[in-house]
Order: C-alpha cells, then sequence, then structure tokens
C-alpha cells in the first residue's frame, strides 16, 4: 500500500494522482519513460508550434480520466475491486507503449505491417515478466480476455478514455480551442449494462459534440496540408535511407535505427525476436532527428535534399482533392521535375508522392456507442439521435493528395 499518493501536475487537468506503488513502478519502466521522446502529433508542430506534447503526457492523461471513469461507474452500484482498478489504470497508462518515432507517422515505414497496438502487448508483457506477473490482470483488460468486456471498452472502443484525453490534450496545445470536448461530463453519463459500456439517453448531446470535435480535429489538425506534407516527406526520406543501405551505402544513424533500416522487420519478426523488440524499445524521435541532421550533408541528393527541407521547414506543396488525380495531372508535374531536378525514374518518387486521406468520425458497422433510453432499451447512438448529422459523420471522407516541391515551375 502506498502511505502517501505521488500527485503529477498535469495542464490539462491540473493534478494526476498515482494511485499506487505498482503504477509508480511501472511509469518509472524505461519502455514507459521512452513515451517522454515520442511527440504525441508527429510532426503537426509544424503548423501548430505549441504542439510538442508527447505520448507520456497523453498517457498519464488517460490514466486520470479512467480513474474519473471507474470512480463514477462505482458510484452509480458497480462493483469494481481494486485489483480491477489498479489494472484497468495501468491498461490505459501502457495502451501506447508501442509508438514508434513520431507516434503514427513511422508505424508501417520501420516496423512493417504492424500495429503500434500488437507492439504495445508485447512491451506490457516484457514489464509483466520484470514484475513477476503483477500485470497479468492489466494485460487481459488490455488485450480483450478478461471477463468484463467493458474495461477493455473503456480502453479502446468508438467513445473510449484513450479518445477523450487526446481530443483535448491535441486542442489544449495547438491552441485550437474548437476541439475541446466535455470529457467529464461524458465520463459521467456512462454505465455498464450486460456488460456493455452505454450512455446514458441524457448524454446523447455531449457524445454528438464529441463525434463531431473529432471530425473537425482530423481535417482542421491531424490531416492539415502542412502537416501531410511534412509527413509524407519524412516517409519519403526513411524509405530512402533504407533504400541506400540495402545498395550498400554506410550511413550515420543510431544502432537502433540502422537495424531497422537495414534489416525491415514485420510482425513475425518482433513478434518472435527479443532482438527487434529491444531495438525498437529503444527508437525514439530523437533518433531520427539527429539522423536527419547528419544526412543534410550526404552526398545522395535526394537524402541530402529531403533532410535540408525538413530541418528549415521547406515543405512541399500539397494539392487536395475530392477524387484521384488524373494521369494527365500527374504526368505534367512529373516532367516539370524532372526537367527542373534532374531526376531519373529512381529518384523522381521520392519528389513526387501520390496518396490519400481517410476519416469517419463514427462507424456504424464497428463496435457501436449504444445508447441506453429512459425505458431500459439499447440504441445505437446513429439511431437514437433526433439530429441528422450522426448518419453523415458516419460517412468516410476521402481526400486524395499530391506531394511536390514548391518551387517547380508548372
Amino acid at each position: 500500500m502506498v502511505n502517501k499518493k505521488k500527485v503529477i501536475n498535469d495542464p490539462v487537468y491540473g493534478f494526476v494522482t498515482i494511485h499506487s506503488d505498482l503504477i509508480a513502478q511501472v511509469i518509472q519502466h524505461p519502455f514507459f519513460q521512452r513515451l517522454r521522446r515520442i511527440n504525441q502529433l508527429g510532426l503537426t508542430s509544424f503548423v501548430y508550434p505549441g504542439a510538442v506534447h508527447t505520448r507520456f503526457h497523453h498517457a498519464l492523461g488517460a490514466m486520470h480520466l479512467m480513474s474519473l471513469a471507474l470512480e463514477s461507474l462505482r458510484s452509480k452500484g458497480h462493483d469494481i475491486n481494486e485489483s480491477e482498478y489498479e489494472a484497468a489504470l495501468i491498461a490505459i497508462l501502457l495502451h501506447d507503449l508501442g509508438h514508434g518515432p513520431f507516434s503514427h507517422l513511422l508505424e508501417h515505414s520501420l516496423l512493417h505491417n504492424t500495429s503500434h497496438e500488437s507492439v504495445s502487448l508485447l512491451l506490457m508483457r516484457k514489464i509483466n515478466a520484470a514484475l513477476d506477473g503483477k500485470l497479468d490482470l492489466a494485460v487481459k483488460i488490455f488485450e480483450g480476455s478478461y471477463n468484463r468486456k467493458f474495461f477493455n471498452q473503456l480502453v479502446s472502443s468508438q467513445l473510449d478514455i484513450d479518445r477523450l484525453d487526446y481530443l483535448n490534450r491535441d486542442a489544449y496545445f495547438t491552441g485550437v480551442s474548437e476541439g475541446t470536448v466535455g470529457a467529464e461530463r461524458i465520463i459521467k453519463m456512462l454505465d455498464v449494462h450486460n456488460d456493455q459500456i452505454v450512455v446514458e439517453e441524457k448524454g446523447i448531446y455531449s457524445v454528438e459534440n464529441f463525434l463531431n470535435t473529432r471530425r473537425f480535429m482530423y481535417w482542421q489538425i491531424y490531416f492539415h496540408k502542412a502537416t501531410i506534407s511534412a509527413e509524407v516527406m519524412l516517409v519519403e526520406l526513411v524509405k530512402r535511407a533504407s533504400e541506400l543501405i540495402h545498395q550498400g551505402k554506410i550511413l550515420q544513424a543510431s544502432n537502433s535505427l540502422l537495424y531497422f533500416l537495414k534489416n525491415r522487420p514485420n510482425h513475425l519478426d518482433i513478434s518472435s525476436s527479443d532482438e527487434v523488440l529491444n531495438n525498437f524499445a529503444k527508437l525514439d524521435d530523437y533518433d531520427i532527428w539527429t539522423s536527419i541532421k547528419l544526412w543534410a550533408d550526404s552526398d545522395d541528393f535526394v537524402l541530402k535534399d529531403l533532410s535540408n527541407r525538413l530541418l528549415n521547414r521547406q515543405l512541399f506543396k500539397v494539392e487536395l482533392a475530392n477524387e484521384a488525380f488524373t494521369n494527365e495531372r500527374i504526368n505534367f508535374v512529373k516532367n516539370s521535375l524532372k526537367k527542373q531536378y534532374s531526376l531519373n525514374d529512381e529518384t523522381l518518387p521520392y519528389f513526387l508522392i501520390e496518396g490519400e486521406a481517410n476519416n469517419a468520425a463514427y462507424v456504424s458497422n464497428n463496435q457501436k456507442i449504444m445508447v441506453l433510453m429512459k425505458d431500459g432499451k439499447i440504441q445505437d447512438i446513429a439511431e437514437a439521435s433526433e439530429l441528422p448529422n450522426i448518419k453523415a459523420i458516419s460517412k468516410i471522407v476521402k481526400k486524395f493528395y499530391l506531394c511536390y516541391p514548391k518551387n517547380v515551375s508548372l
């Protein structure tokens, strides 16, 4: 037992309480401390300078909101024992452990066909082994194998604690006040019915606001044109570095980053090899930035050009469209690039990138947000809501983009 609970100052919530010695131990583990060195929003600070908060901040904030949710459910008569309470806090605390450098940005560039959730689980199991199985219940809650399913839904669902924290935290650090949601009110409206998380009917409008805000944040912040540009450029830079290493070129980088650039491991590799997992656990944003500074003096034109552009925020132009770009448009830009930069078929793809960004604020055919009506019936929020916009924001919005250097004469 803890004689005196530790408290951490948080700019969003004020104070975050560390509820047990075990949680304090988990926070001190190197795997968790690594989250201090991973930016929550990748390269979004290129657009919103204040967006330099980390996965460490977010994890602590999510743990705080989880404690509020569990206390609220207890007040409504739901039996949550101390072991479950502590395990749920640890599960949400460690939910983003598997993020690589710049969070989602390089998720599939360094570790192929692997989700950060699967890596989080692998790292949680490593911590659990080091703590003699004290995280057994937390691991079960995280992976969804615990028999009380609502715990996992609080960690990961369409209305989970993770989203409630990151929307408010991202809004705070970007300065985009429209991104704020009533997290504490939504938490107060949560209940459990047949072992599933539900929202009380009086909380419908708060959830509608949450979904609308999430859609707004995606297009205002997460998919901002300058953010897309910076992130595409970094992905291409890492791709080029890996390609050069496979051509036999010698590049300067940290041992862990070189390991991934050279070996290109995938899900099977990291699941079966401690070497891959241990190298991943050493990677953070600083590995990438240090390499970019070194590569800025490279004798390879692509590596040098992209590195210097990122260091000095000389971002590519981004064209956005509702439909895929025509071959005519792509070929026109391609020919202009070839003339101006003397690019060949090998190097051109690093300077002309097609892609798409898509988002649906609510996916009605996924794990649904269920509403507990006053008459005791359970309904999907898309049906329970009187407002038509819930159905509207359930549609996937897709934007196509074309990225290339701004100073190309077209």
